[in-house]
């Protein structure tokens, strides 16, 4: 059913696609730009561990190796430089590494923008609700700056994100819109960081940053690209993909 509401996603994600579109296209862009199989991709995702976040993929999709995940709220990559080298290691020779990383945000049948409605609840739900408490704490001026605590480190640290950038989210038009766009800057930032420290034993590594849109629970998923690059290791040449993505 989701062809069905792409619409009213497109309100607020006017380039977004279903979630199994996205992921055709990205197969599809692969094989045609560097002639490499699905079976051929080691992937990582740095996606939030909210339940909701179920990626639907179309068969050939799971030809892939991984997924290996990278995230914890959110989508940012808490796995660090110690995940990131794991997988590293997994992938074929003559293959590439693709990392997928998006924060979520819910967006309802109506078009209401960070809530969705879930299996089994009558009433609508924060999606992500991490990213909602940390905004409502931040529109409360109740995150210290600094305080990070190991009991809840993940959230703490999303609060510092969205406290560094405090007059951009609060005087935006949709505070939930822009603490997913501020949030997706972190992580794209992150992951190029940690990119950077890997070796990885092939010839291209693959980022494809999004938004990850959840819908209504009948409504199914979608996913707008902001970014995808290709890094050839070889030559130290990085590529944008994303013309050849919607082409």
């Amino acid at each position: 059913m989701n062809n069905q509401h792409i619409e009213t996603v497109r309100k607020w994600y006017p380039r977004a696609l279903t979630s199994i579109d996205t992921v055709n296209r990205l197969l599809d862009t692969i094989e045609r730009e560097l002639e490499l199989k699905p079976s051929q991709l080691m992937h990582a995702d740095s996606m939030c561990c909210d339940d909701v976040n179920a990626i639907q993929y179309p068969p050939r999709a799971m030809e892939m190796l991984g997924p290996f995940h990278l995230g914890g709220l959110n989508g940012f990559p808490f796995a660090g430089i110690t995940g990131m080298n794991a997988f590293a290691h997994h992938v074929p020779e003559d293959g590439a590494v693709i990392i997928f990383y998006a924060p979520h945000i819910g967006i309802t049948k109506n078009g209401t923008i960070g809530e969705i409605s879930r299996i089994g609840q009558s009433k609508n739900s924060a999606c992500c609700g991490a990213a909602k408490g940390a905004l409502s704490r931040l529109i409360e001026g109740k995150i210290i700056e600094g305080n990070i605590s190991s009991l809840d480190f993940q959230m703490n640290t999303i609060e510092q994100i969205f406290l560094h950038q405090k007059e951009r989210i609060l005087n935006a038009e949709s505070q939930s819109f822009e603490a997913t766009e501020v949030m997706y800057e972190a992580i794209d930032e992150r992951i190029e960081v940690l990119v950077k420290e890997t070796h990885y034993p092939c010839k291209y590594v693959l980022l494809a940053g999004a938004i990850f849109i959840n819908g209504d629970k009948d409504m199914g998923s979608f996913c707008q690209y902001k970014k995808f690059d290709c890094l050839n290791l070889e030559t130290g040449e990085r590529r944008s993909l994303m013309n050849e993505y919607y082409q």
